[in-house]
Protein backbone atom coordinates (compact mmCIF):
# COMPACT_ATOMS: atom_id res chain seq x y z
CA UNK A 1 0.00 0.00 0.00
CA UNK A 2 2.89 1.78 0.63
CA UNK A 3 4.41 1.59 -2.77
CA UNK A 4 1.41 2.72 -4.40
CA UNK A 5 1.02 5.42 -2.24
CA UNK A 6 4.89 7.16 -3.23
CA UNK A 7 4.31 5.76 -6.56
CA UNK A 8 0.93 7.95 -6.71
CA UNK A 9 2.62 11.18 -4.92
CA UNK A 10 4.89 10.91 -7.62
CA UNK A 11 2.95 11.38 -10.29
CA UNK A 12 0.91 14.14 -8.85
CA UNK A 13 4.23 15.52 -8.40
CA UNK A 14 5.25 15.22 -11.71
CA UNK A 15 1.89 17.07 -12.75
CA UNK A 16 2.44 19.62 -10.68
CA UNK A 17 5.76 20.47 -12.49
CA UNK A 18 4.78 19.69 -15.96
CA UNK A 19 1.87 22.58 -15.28
CA UNK A 20 4.08 24.88 -13.68
CA UNK A 21 6.09 25.09 -17.10
CA UNK A 22 4.46 28.52 -18.86
CA UNK A 23 5.85 29.04 -22.14
CA UNK A 24 9.74 29.09 -22.63
CA UNK A 25 9.79 28.95 -18.24
CA UNK A 26 10.35 26.06 -16.27
CA UNK A 27 8.56 27.37 -13.66
CA UNK A 28 6.80 30.60 -11.90
CA UNK A 29 6.49 31.35 -8.11
CA UNK A 30 6.42 34.49 -5.92
CA UNK A 31 9.60 35.37 -4.25
CA UNK A 32 9.67 36.93 -0.96
CA UNK A 33 6.21 35.62 -0.13
CA UNK A 34 3.94 39.00 -0.96
CA UNK A 35 0.76 38.80 0.80
CA UNK A 36 -1.37 38.41 -2.20
CA UNK A 37 -0.09 35.77 -4.58
CA UNK A 38 1.05 36.55 -7.97
CA UNK A 39 -0.12 34.52 -10.87
CA UNK A 40 0.84 33.89 -14.37
CA UNK A 41 -0.84 32.68 -18.07
CA UNK A 42 0.70 32.48 -20.86
CA UNK A 43 -1.41 32.58 -24.99
CA UNK A 44 0.34 30.45 -26.77
CA UNK A 45 -1.51 32.21 -29.98
CA UNK A 46 0.21 35.17 -29.47
CA UNK A 47 2.94 33.97 -27.14
CA UNK A 48 2.20 36.43 -24.74
CA UNK A 49 2.73 36.56 -21.29
CA UNK A 50 0.12 38.09 -19.31
CA UNK A 51 1.44 38.76 -15.41
CA UNK A 52 0.54 39.92 -12.07
CA UNK A 53 2.04 40.51 -8.46
CA UNK A 54 1.69 42.20 -5.40
CA UNK A 55 4.73 42.80 -3.40
CA UNK A 56 6.16 45.46 -1.45
CA UNK A 57 9.14 46.34 -3.33
CA UNK A 58 12.74 44.94 -4.88
CA UNK A 59 15.14 47.12 -3.38
CA UNK A 60 16.93 47.30 -0.30
CA UNK A 61 18.04 44.00 1.54
CA UNK A 62 15.17 42.01 0.67
CA UNK A 63 12.26 41.63 -2.62
CA UNK A 64 8.80 40.45 -3.24
CA UNK A 65 7.72 39.87 -6.70
CA UNK A 66 6.27 37.21 -9.23
CA UNK A 67 9.09 35.60 -11.18
CA UNK A 68 8.83 33.11 -14.30
CA UNK A 69 12.59 31.45 -14.84
CA UNK A 70 14.80 28.98 -16.30
CA UNK A 71 18.25 27.87 -15.34
CA UNK A 72 20.82 29.30 -17.56
CA UNK A 73 23.81 28.52 -17.15
CA UNK A 74 26.85 31.14 -19.19
CA UNK A 75 26.20 33.39 -21.06
CA UNK A 76 23.05 34.79 -22.54
CA UNK A 77 20.14 37.68 -23.92
CA UNK A 78 17.24 37.90 -22.79
CA UNK A 79 14.52 40.51 -24.43
CA UNK A 80 10.74 41.36 -24.39
CA UNK A 81 8.51 44.18 -25.50
CA UNK A 82 6.59 44.96 -22.24
CA UNK A 83 3.66 46.82 -21.20
CA UNK A 84 1.90 47.78 -17.95
CA UNK A 85 -1.87 47.64 -17.82
CA UNK A 86 -3.87 50.38 -16.06
CA UNK A 87 -2.85 53.15 -14.27
CA UNK A 88 -1.47 51.67 -11.74
CA UNK A 89 -1.23 52.30 -7.62
CA UNK A 90 2.38 53.06 -6.62
CA UNK A 91 4.54 55.17 -9.49
CA UNK A 92 7.41 52.96 -8.63
CA UNK A 93 5.68 49.30 -9.34
CA UNK A 94 7.99 47.84 -11.71
CA UNK A 95 8.61 45.10 -14.44
CA UNK A 96 11.69 43.42 -16.38
CA UNK A 97 14.15 41.05 -16.96
CA UNK A 98 16.26 39.79 -13.87
CA UNK A 99 18.90 37.01 -13.17
CA UNK A 100 19.53 35.58 -9.27
CA UNK A 101 21.35 33.05 -7.86
CA UNK A 102 18.83 32.11 -5.34
CA UNK A 103 15.12 32.11 -5.20
CA UNK A 104 15.50 33.71 -1.09
CA UNK A 105 14.53 37.30 -0.79
CA UNK A 106 17.75 38.34 0.01
CA UNK A 107 19.68 36.82 -3.17
CA UNK A 108 22.29 38.42 -5.31
CA UNK A 109 21.13 39.67 -9.12
CA UNK A 110 20.90 41.62 -11.76
CA UNK A 111 17.68 43.07 -13.34
CA UNK A 112 16.94 45.55 -16.19
CA UNK A 113 13.97 47.56 -14.51
CA UNK A 114 11.64 49.60 -15.67
CA UNK A 115 9.30 51.50 -13.23
CA UNK A 116 6.40 53.04 -13.64
CA UNK A 117 7.36 56.68 -13.11
CA UNK A 118 10.44 57.43 -15.49
CA UNK A 119 12.93 55.76 -13.73
CA UNK A 120 15.11 52.83 -16.10
CA UNK A 121 18.00 51.12 -14.58
CA UNK A 122 20.07 48.09 -13.99
CA UNK A 123 19.59 47.25 -10.91
CA UNK A 124 21.86 44.78 -8.79
CA UNK A 125 22.44 43.45 -5.34
CA UNK A 126 26.47 42.34 -5.11
CA UNK A 127 25.94 39.81 -2.48
CA UNK A 128 23.43 38.28 -0.61
CA UNK A 129 21.79 40.14 2.08
CA UNK A 130 23.65 43.89 0.72
CA UNK A 131 21.43 46.89 0.28
CA UNK A 132 20.48 47.27 -3.46
CA UNK A 133 22.54 49.66 -5.92
CA UNK A 134 21.77 50.61 -9.59
CA UNK A 135 22.54 52.09 -12.82
CA UNK A 136 20.66 54.54 -14.44
CA UNK A 137 19.45 54.04 -17.99
CA UNK A 138 18.50 57.09 -20.33
CA UNK A 139 15.07 55.77 -21.80
CA UNK A 140 11.77 56.68 -20.16
CA UNK A 141 8.71 54.02 -20.53
CA UNK A 142 10.80 51.84 -22.97
CA UNK A 143 8.63 49.30 -24.56
CA UNK A 144 11.59 46.68 -25.62
CA UNK A 145 13.93 45.87 -23.02
CA UNK A 146 16.83 43.40 -22.97
CA UNK A 147 19.57 41.73 -20.21
CA UNK A 148 22.66 40.32 -21.66
CA UNK A 149 25.12 38.42 -19.50
CA UNK A 150 28.87 38.11 -20.75
CA UNK A 151 30.94 36.40 -18.07
CA UNK A 152 30.41 38.57 -14.68
CA UNK A 153 29.45 41.96 -16.85
CA UNK A 154 25.61 42.65 -17.43
CA UNK A 155 24.32 44.60 -19.87
CA UNK A 156 20.56 46.32 -20.17
CA UNK A 157 19.66 47.72 -23.05
CA UNK A 158 16.09 49.68 -23.74
CA UNK A 159 14.33 51.68 -26.35
CA UNK A 160 11.17 52.55 -26.87
CA UNK A 161 9.77 50.86 -30.15
CA UNK A 162 11.12 52.34 -33.63
CA UNK A 163 14.18 53.89 -31.84
CA UNK A 164 17.67 52.55 -31.36
CA UNK A 165 18.49 50.77 -27.71
CA UNK A 166 20.49 52.83 -25.57
CA UNK A 167 22.99 50.85 -23.21
CA UNK A 168 23.93 50.29 -20.16
CA UNK A 169 26.04 47.73 -17.97
CA UNK A 170 27.72 46.18 -14.75
CA UNK A 171 30.16 43.47 -13.79
CA UNK A 172 28.43 41.93 -11.38
CA UNK A 173 29.41 38.12 -10.30
CA UNK A 174 26.97 36.29 -10.00
CA UNK A 175 26.87 32.10 -10.12
CA UNK A 176 27.45 30.46 -13.50
CA UNK A 177 24.09 29.15 -13.29
CA UNK A 178 21.69 31.66 -12.74
CA UNK A 179 17.52 31.85 -12.16
CA UNK A 180 16.59 34.29 -15.47
CA UNK A 181 13.25 35.51 -16.89
CA UNK A 182 10.77 38.48 -16.20
CA UNK A 183 9.40 39.84 -13.36
CA UNK A 184 6.67 42.15 -12.35
CA UNK A 185 5.99 43.88 -8.65
CA UNK A 186 3.79 46.37 -7.54
CA UNK A 187 5.56 47.94 -4.74
CA UNK A 188 2.17 47.66 -2.92
CA UNK A 189 1.30 44.80 -0.28
CA UNK A 190 -1.99 44.66 -0.78
CA UNK A 191 -2.28 45.69 -4.84
CA UNK A 192 -1.68 43.44 -7.61
CA UNK A 193 -0.42 45.32 -10.86
CA UNK A 194 -0.21 43.14 -14.04
CA UNK A 195 1.78 43.75 -17.16
CA UNK A 196 1.86 41.71 -20.53
CA UNK A 197 5.10 40.40 -21.64
CA UNK A 198 5.33 40.15 -25.63
CA UNK A 199 8.16 39.06 -28.25
CA UNK A 200 10.14 36.80 -25.32
CA UNK A 201 12.85 35.43 -26.58
CA UNK A 202 15.80 33.40 -24.57
CA UNK A 203 18.97 33.00 -26.36
CA UNK A 204 22.27 31.33 -26.18
CA UNK A 205 24.27 33.49 -28.21
CA UNK A 206 27.51 31.92 -30.00
CA UNK A 207 30.45 30.80 -28.13
CA UNK A 208 33.29 32.75 -28.69
CA UNK A 209 35.25 30.19 -30.46
CA UNK A 210 32.20 29.99 -33.17
CA UNK A 211 34.01 28.83 -36.67
CA UNK A 212 31.75 30.80 -39.26
CA UNK A 213 29.95 28.18 -42.33
CA UNK A 214 31.40 25.35 -39.84
CA UNK A 215 29.47 25.61 -36.33
CA UNK A 216 25.73 26.69 -36.50
CA UNK A 217 23.10 27.56 -33.83
CA UNK A 218 19.49 26.71 -33.75
CA UNK A 219 16.83 28.49 -35.78
CA UNK A 220 13.64 30.16 -34.59
CA UNK A 221 11.47 31.04 -38.16
CA UNK A 222 9.33 33.81 -37.28
CA UNK A 223 6.35 36.14 -38.70
CA UNK A 224 6.06 39.62 -37.41
CA UNK A 225 3.19 41.90 -37.83
CA UNK A 226 5.10 44.97 -39.23
CA UNK A 227 3.16 47.56 -37.81
CA UNK A 228 3.01 46.52 -34.56
CA UNK A 229 6.27 44.77 -33.80
CA UNK A 230 4.60 41.48 -32.39
CA UNK A 231 6.13 38.33 -33.47
CA UNK A 232 5.26 34.92 -33.50
CA UNK A 233 8.13 31.59 -33.74
CA UNK A 234 6.39 29.54 -35.94
CA UNK A 235 9.02 26.76 -36.44
CA UNK A 236 11.84 25.70 -34.64
CA UNK A 237 15.08 24.05 -35.36
CA UNK A 238 18.81 22.92 -33.37
CA UNK A 239 20.33 23.27 -36.94
CA UNK A 240 20.34 26.21 -39.41
CA UNK A 241 17.67 27.56 -41.38
CA UNK A 242 17.55 30.40 -43.43
CA UNK A 243 16.13 32.85 -45.36
CA UNK A 244 12.15 32.06 -45.45
CA UNK A 245 10.20 33.80 -47.79
CA UNK A 246 6.14 33.71 -48.50
CA UNK A 247 4.29 32.11 -51.59
CA UNK A 248 1.69 33.90 -53.99
CA UNK A 249 -0.63 32.33 -52.36
CA UNK A 250 -0.02 33.26 -48.73
CA UNK A 251 0.11 29.68 -47.63
CA UNK A 252 3.50 28.59 -47.00
CA UNK A 253 7.00 29.87 -46.46
CA UNK A 254 9.89 28.49 -48.25
CA UNK A 255 13.03 28.24 -46.50
CA UNK A 256 16.65 26.99 -47.31
CA UNK A 257 18.63 24.54 -44.76
CA UNK A 258 21.69 22.54 -45.04
CA UNK A 259 21.57 23.39 -49.42
CA UNK A 260 17.89 21.81 -49.91
CA UNK A 261 14.61 24.47 -49.89
CA UNK A 262 11.30 23.22 -48.10
CA UNK A 263 8.23 24.65 -47.72
CA UNK A 264 6.46 25.40 -44.47
CA UNK A 265 2.75 25.11 -44.25
CA UNK A 266 0.77 27.95 -42.60
CA UNK A 267 -2.17 26.14 -41.64
CA UNK A 268 -0.52 22.97 -40.55
CA UNK A 269 2.92 23.64 -39.37
CA UNK A 270 3.61 20.87 -42.52
CA UNK A 271 7.27 20.92 -44.09
CA UNK A 272 8.20 18.82 -47.54
CA UNK A 273 11.19 19.23 -49.40
CA UNK A 274 11.02 21.20 -52.51
CA UNK A 275 12.13 19.14 -55.04
CA UNK A 276 15.54 20.97 -56.86
CA UNK A 277 16.40 17.78 -58.12
CA UNK A 278 20.18 17.93 -58.51
CA UNK A 279 20.85 21.27 -56.92
CA UNK A 280 21.44 20.33 -53.48
CA UNK A 281 24.05 22.75 -52.62
CA UNK A 282 21.58 25.76 -52.46
CA UNK A 283 22.57 28.87 -50.78
CA UNK A 284 20.07 30.63 -49.10
CA UNK A 285 19.37 33.22 -52.27
CA UNK A 286 16.51 31.61 -53.83
CA UNK A 287 13.47 34.07 -54.92
CA UNK A 288 10.17 34.31 -56.37
CA UNK A 289 9.13 35.39 -59.70
CA UNK A 290 6.38 38.30 -59.40
CA UNK A 291 3.55 36.03 -60.79
CA UNK A 292 4.34 33.37 -57.99
CA UNK A 293 4.63 30.33 -60.89
CA UNK A 294 8.57 29.85 -60.69
CA UNK A 295 11.33 29.56 -58.28
CA UNK A 296 15.18 31.31 -59.47
CA UNK A 297 18.12 29.37 -56.80
CA UNK A 298 21.72 30.16 -56.52
CA UNK A 299 23.64 26.88 -56.43
CA UNK A 300 26.90 25.96 -55.44
CA UNK A 301 28.31 23.67 -58.62
CA UNK A 302 31.28 21.31 -58.92
CA UNK A 303 34.55 21.07 -56.50
CA UNK A 304 35.08 24.57 -56.48
CA UNK A 305 31.65 25.48 -55.81
CA UNK A 306 30.36 28.46 -57.72
CA UNK A 307 27.54 30.24 -57.05
CA UNK A 308 25.21 29.33 -60.38
CA UNK A 309 21.62 30.82 -61.29
CA UNK A 310 19.16 28.26 -62.11
CA UNK A 311 14.99 28.43 -62.12
CA UNK A 312 12.45 25.75 -61.81
CA UNK A 313 8.61 25.58 -61.37
CA UNK A 314 7.40 26.72 -57.82
CA UNK A 315 6.14 22.97 -57.65
CA UNK A 316 9.59 22.05 -57.87
CA UNK A 317 11.44 19.65 -60.83
CA UNK A 318 14.20 17.05 -61.06
CA UNK A 319 16.05 19.38 -63.60
CA UNK A 320 16.21 23.04 -62.69
CA UNK A 321 17.27 25.52 -65.84
CA UNK A 322 20.74 26.92 -65.76
CA UNK A 323 20.35 30.53 -66.26
CA UNK A 324 24.23 31.70 -65.33
CA UNK A 325 27.74 29.86 -66.73
CA UNK A 326 30.00 28.55 -63.40
CA UNK A 327 32.77 29.91 -65.85
CA UNK A 328 31.55 33.24 -65.64
CA UNK A 329 32.09 33.71 -61.85
CA UNK A 330 30.02 33.48 -58.60
CA UNK A 331 26.48 34.59 -59.18
CA UNK A 332 24.33 35.37 -56.05
CA UNK A 333 20.50 35.35 -57.03
CA UNK A 334 18.62 38.16 -55.48
CA UNK A 335 15.54 39.42 -57.61
CA UNK A 336 13.31 39.14 -60.20
CA UNK A 337 12.09 41.63 -63.16
CA UNK A 338 8.33 41.41 -62.49
CA UNK A 339 7.68 40.52 -66.28
CA UNK A 340 9.73 37.86 -65.68
CA UNK A 341 12.23 38.01 -68.05
CA UNK A 342 15.27 38.78 -66.54
CA UNK A 343 17.02 38.38 -63.01
CA UNK A 344 19.24 40.45 -61.33
CA UNK A 345 21.92 39.39 -59.42
CA UNK A 346 25.46 39.98 -57.84
CA UNK A 347 27.89 39.08 -59.70
CA UNK A 348 31.93 38.40 -59.81
CA UNK A 349 33.03 39.59 -62.31
CA UNK A 350 36.37 41.54 -63.44
CA UNK A 351 37.30 40.58 -60.30
CA UNK A 352 35.20 42.35 -58.38
CA UNK A 353 31.41 42.03 -56.87
CA UNK A 354 28.63 44.60 -59.25
CA UNK A 355 24.94 44.24 -59.62
CA UNK A 356 24.56 42.26 -63.30
CA UNK A 357 20.61 41.37 -64.91
CA UNK A 358 20.60 38.81 -67.25
CA UNK A 359 17.91 37.95 -69.48
CA UNK A 360 16.63 34.79 -69.25
CA UNK A 361 15.81 33.41 -72.40
CA UNK A 362 19.04 34.84 -73.97
CA UNK A 363 21.38 34.00 -71.30
CA UNK A 364 23.18 38.10 -71.98
CA UNK A 365 24.14 39.51 -68.99
CA UNK A 366 24.20 43.13 -68.57
CA UNK A 367 26.42 45.31 -65.94
CA UNK A 368 24.46 47.72 -63.63
CA UNK A 369 27.40 48.96 -61.35
CA UNK A 370 30.84 49.35 -61.47
CA UNK A 371 32.85 49.98 -58.48
CA UNK A 372 36.02 48.33 -56.92
CA UNK A 373 33.95 48.32 -53.55
CA UNK A 374 31.12 45.40 -52.96
CA UNK A 375 27.78 46.53 -54.22
CA UNK A 376 25.12 43.41 -53.44
CA UNK A 377 21.55 42.21 -52.61
CA UNK A 378 19.90 44.00 -55.45
CA UNK A 379 15.65 43.81 -55.75
CA UNK A 380 12.96 45.50 -58.15
CA UNK A 381 9.93 47.83 -57.00
CA UNK A 382 6.98 46.02 -57.97
CA UNK A 383 6.27 48.65 -60.51
CA UNK A 384 9.70 47.88 -62.43
CA UNK A 385 10.62 51.24 -62.07
CA UNK A 386 13.33 50.86 -59.62
CA UNK A 387 16.37 48.37 -58.47
CA UNK A 388 17.44 48.91 -54.47
CA UNK A 389 20.39 47.18 -53.22
CA UNK A 390 23.31 47.66 -51.04
CA UNK A 391 26.84 49.48 -51.56
CA UNK A 392 29.58 49.94 -49.20
CA UNK A 393 31.10 52.85 -51.95
CA UNK A 394 31.04 55.25 -49.05
CA UNK A 395 32.22 53.39 -46.17
CA UNK A 396 30.20 52.20 -44.92
CA UNK A 397 26.97 49.65 -45.98
CA UNK A 398 24.28 51.38 -47.40
CA UNK A 399 20.88 51.21 -49.32
CA UNK A 400 21.22 52.98 -52.71
CA UNK A 401 18.41 52.63 -55.97
CA UNK A 402 18.98 53.27 -59.32
CA UNK A 403 16.96 52.47 -62.68
CA UNK A 404 16.78 49.24 -64.40
CA UNK A 405 19.52 50.45 -66.90
CA UNK A 406 21.78 51.40 -64.04
CA UNK A 407 21.53 55.03 -64.33
CA UNK A 408 20.43 57.56 -61.47
CA UNK A 409 22.11 55.64 -58.60
CA UNK A 410 21.37 57.37 -55.17
CA UNK A 411 22.03 56.75 -51.56
CA UNK A 412 19.08 55.89 -49.66
CA UNK A 413 19.84 55.76 -46.19
CA UNK A 414 22.86 57.74 -44.54
CA UNK A 415 23.22 56.94 -40.51
CA UNK A 416 26.20 54.89 -38.90
CA UNK A 417 24.72 51.28 -39.16
CA UNK A 418 25.42 48.91 -41.90
CA UNK A 419 22.30 48.37 -44.01
CA UNK A 420 21.62 45.20 -46.02
CA UNK A 421 18.84 43.27 -47.90
CA UNK A 422 16.25 45.64 -48.86
CA UNK A 423 12.84 44.12 -49.88
CA UNK A 424 10.00 46.21 -50.87
CA UNK A 425 6.21 45.65 -49.98
CA UNK A 426 4.28 43.94 -52.67
CA UNK A 427 2.12 46.92 -52.60
CA UNK A 428 5.24 48.89 -53.32
CA UNK A 429 5.06 51.59 -49.98
CA UNK A 430 7.35 50.16 -47.96
CA UNK A 431 11.39 48.93 -47.53
CA UNK A 432 12.07 46.23 -44.69
CA UNK A 433 15.69 45.75 -44.49
CA UNK A 434 18.51 44.69 -42.24
CA UNK A 435 21.26 47.22 -39.97
CA UNK A 436 24.53 45.74 -38.35
CA UNK A 437 25.88 47.65 -36.09
CA UNK A 438 28.59 49.97 -37.24
CA UNK A 439 31.73 47.84 -35.79
CA UNK A 440 30.96 45.20 -38.05
CA UNK A 441 32.92 45.02 -40.99
CA UNK A 442 31.24 46.94 -43.29
CA UNK A 443 31.80 44.50 -46.57
CA UNK A 444 30.48 41.49 -44.49
CA UNK A 445 26.89 39.95 -43.38
CA UNK A 446 27.89 37.83 -40.52
CA UNK A 447 26.00 35.04 -38.22
CA UNK A 448 25.18 35.84 -35.26
CA UNK A 449 25.19 39.28 -33.87
CA UNK A 450 22.91 41.61 -32.22
CA UNK A 451 20.84 43.51 -35.33
CA UNK A 452 17.79 45.77 -36.16
CA UNK A 453 15.20 45.15 -38.49
CA UNK A 454 13.83 48.27 -39.82
CA UNK A 455 11.23 50.33 -41.91
CA UNK A 456 11.14 52.82 -43.98
CA UNK A 457 8.66 54.53 -46.49
CA UNK A 458 9.53 53.68 -50.16
CA UNK A 459 8.86 57.05 -51.03
CA UNK A 460 11.44 57.99 -48.41
CA UNK A 461 12.05 59.23 -44.72
CA UNK A 462 13.16 58.32 -41.45
CA UNK A 463 13.88 54.20 -40.26
CA UNK A 464 12.70 53.08 -37.27
CA UNK A 465 13.56 49.48 -35.87
CA UNK A 466 10.66 47.11 -36.02
CA UNK A 467 12.00 44.19 -34.34
CA UNK A 468 15.39 43.72 -31.95
CA UNK A 469 16.42 40.15 -33.28
CA UNK A 470 19.60 37.66 -32.53
CA UNK A 471 20.57 36.85 -35.87
CA UNK A 472 22.39 38.31 -39.20
CA UNK A 473 23.00 35.94 -42.30
CA UNK A 474 20.24 33.90 -43.25
CA UNK A 475 17.83 36.16 -41.05
CA UNK A 476 15.78 37.94 -43.98
CA UNK A 477 18.27 37.38 -47.28
CA UNK A 478 15.31 36.61 -49.71
CA UNK A 479 12.38 39.14 -50.02
CA UNK A 480 10.16 38.49 -46.84
CA UNK A 481 6.88 39.90 -47.10
CA UNK A 482 3.58 38.28 -46.83
CA UNK A 483 1.24 38.85 -49.85
CA UNK A 484 -0.60 41.31 -48.41
CA UNK A 485 2.27 43.76 -47.25
CA UNK A 486 1.40 43.78 -43.61
CA UNK A 487 3.81 41.04 -42.34
CA UNK A 488 7.50 39.52 -42.96
CA UNK A 489 9.05 36.46 -42.21
CA UNK A 490 12.80 36.17 -40.17
CA UNK A 491 15.30 33.42 -38.87
CA UNK A 492 16.17 34.86 -35.10
CA UNK A 493 19.03 32.43 -33.75
CA UNK A 494 20.06 30.71 -30.82
CA UNK A 495 21.60 27.13 -29.39
CA UNK A 496 19.01 25.09 -29.04
CA UNK A 497 21.07 22.09 -29.03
Amino acid sequence: MKTVFFFTLCIFSLNVIAQDKLGVFDHHEDVGNPSMKGSATYNPETQQYTVESAGINMWDKADQFHFLWKKIKGDFIISASVQFIGKGTNPHRKFGIIARDKLTTDSRYADACVHGDDLTSLQYRSSDGAITEQVELSVFHPTDIELQRIGNKFIFSAAVFGENYKSVSKEIELGEEVFAGIFICSHEDKVLEKAIFSNVRITIPAAKDFRPYRDYLGSHIEVMEVQTGLRKILHSAPNSLQAPNWTKDGKTLIYNSEGLLYNFDLATGTISKLNSGFATNNNNDHVLSFNGKNIAISNHMGTTRISTLFTLPITGSDNPVAITAPESGHSYLHGWSPNGKSLIFTGQRNKQYDIWSIDIATKKETQLTNTLTLDDSPEYTPDGKWIYFNSVRTGTMKLWCMKPDGSQQEQVTFDEYNDWFPHISPDGKWIVYLSYPVEINPTEHPWYQKIYLRLMPASGGIPRNIAYVYGGQGTINVPSWSPDSKRIAFVSNTQLK
